[in-house]
């Protein structure tokens, strides 16, 4: 078993540990952090430590500690807030597919949103930031309470392990519950492959509403990027039950991906003009790969 059970390697949590969570805005919180507040004039009490980090004040050094452990430590007070990061995963039925029967293309779009989500929230406890977790189907099916300090990241890697496949799922009248809509500004993460008829543009923008910065992971496997059917083949929605007789040729094949591309595009674009984190996560690029590169690229991590 890994440092992180079935999710993460020890070598994994070191390489997240370089990297950090980036907010926009300037963070209004409660507790103390790496963060700035909005509030400069707060107390100048002494709060923690933490390792010195290029660009922080060398004024903040701690000599005297310095002098004992040879390690630049700098004081924390409390105007140093942090950041409250919600990490919100569809475990609709159709998040449970994809892999391919011998693994060749990767794990299910489940697990590999677990392994997203799982470095994410590490990467956020490391960094001295506050982490809240939920899982989603019809509606909220599990959350975790927040979490702060990378102490508690098993807690989060074991509440991602155990979560359960639901039947369905319907985003907006599961993210737009009392129990799912954030009391404090923050930052909102969705992973999920948002194969939605409709409902998915509301629960954004209530998000947005609830003071948000929100990043849109989406999920898919390569078969539904890149399908390689061919045939007379009867196709079952996982989450209705209701089958459909489809002769598979080029001519469909193609039809369907025009109108993934649509769909995926719209989605894009709708995050675009609303200042909302979006990335694209095959399902067979590797969790640390993806993060390292396609994910720094949008912004919201670095």
């Amino acid at each position: 078993m890994s440092a992180a059970g079935t999710l993460l390697d020890s070598q994994s949590l070191l390489r997240l540990e370089r990297m950090t969570v980036m907010a926009k805005n300037r963070i209004s919180g409660t507790m103390q952090g790496k963060r700035k507040s909005r509030q400069t004039g707060a107390s100048l009490d002494f709060a923690d430590y933490r390792l010195y980090a290029p660009g922080d004040d060398i004024r903040q050094i701690d000599w005297n500690a310095y002098g004992r452990s040879g390690k630049p430590f700098v004081k924390l007070f409390h105007d140093e807030r942090e950041l409250l990061v919600r990490i919100w995963v569809d475990v609709s039925a159709s998040m449970d597919t994809g892999g391919g029967p011998d693994g060749a293309d990767g794990v299910s779009k489940l697990m590999h949103a677990k392994k997203l989500a799982a470095s994410i929230g590490y990467m956020a406890l490391a960094g001295y930031d506050r982490v809240a977790a939920g899982v989603f189907g019809e509606r909220v099916a599990g959350t975790l309470p927040t979490v702060r300090g990378k102490a508690s990241a098993q807690r989060l890697f074991r509440f991602l392990e155990e979560a359960a496949p639901a039947a369905a799922g319907d985003i907006r009248q599961a993210l737009t519950e009392p129990l799912a809509l954030p009391r404090q500004p923050g930052m909102t993460w969705l992973f999920s492959d948002f194969l939605y008829e409709n409902g998915v543009q509301d629960a954004l923008n209530r998000l947005l509403a609830a003071k948000q910065e929100v990043a849109v992971v989406q999920v898919l496997s390569p078969e539904e990027l890149y399908p390689d059917f061919e045939g007379d083949l009867r196709l079952v929605d996982v989450e209705t039950g209701l089958g459909k007789e489809v002769a598979m040729s080029s001519r469909v094949i193609k039809a369907y991906k025009e109108a993934l591309d649509e769909y995926t595009g719209g989605l894009r674009a709708f995050c675009h003009e609303r200042g909302i984190a979006y990335a694209l996560a095959p399902t067979n690029v590797p969790a640390l790969e993806w993060i390292a590169t396609t994910m720094r690229q949008t912004g919201a991590l670095q």
